[in-house]
């Protein structure tokens, strides 16, 4: 049997938003925030992420019950590098 590859399934915010409870501006402030990060764009500009945007954003759910986003951006930073300080700008 030959190999096969199969891609990993890229998300665009609507697909985000319509799994989730948060909103598309919610999506895009944590974006940019640097509690969330694309993975990749379309060529018509639209951000793409992947699966693991879903794991992410049920931390931040958990997490906001007892603590500020800027609270929970610094938790998250320092946690791994999927909010590279380098990449995103401070709140």
């Amino acid at each position: 049997m030959a190999d096969f590859q199969v891609p990993v399934k890229l998300y665009r915010i609507g697909e985000v938003v319509r799994y989730t409870p948060f909103t598309r501006q919610t999506i895009h402030n944590y974006t940019t925030m640097g509690l969330i990060q694309e993975i990749d764009w379309t060529e018509g500009g639209h951000r793409l992420y992947d699966e693991s945007v879903f794991e992410r954003l049920k931390m931040i759910q958990d997490m906001r019950k007892t603590n500020s986003l800027i609270e929970i951006r610094k938790i998250l930073s320092a946690s791994g590098p999927d909010t590279d300080d380098t990449q995103r700008k401070a709140v």
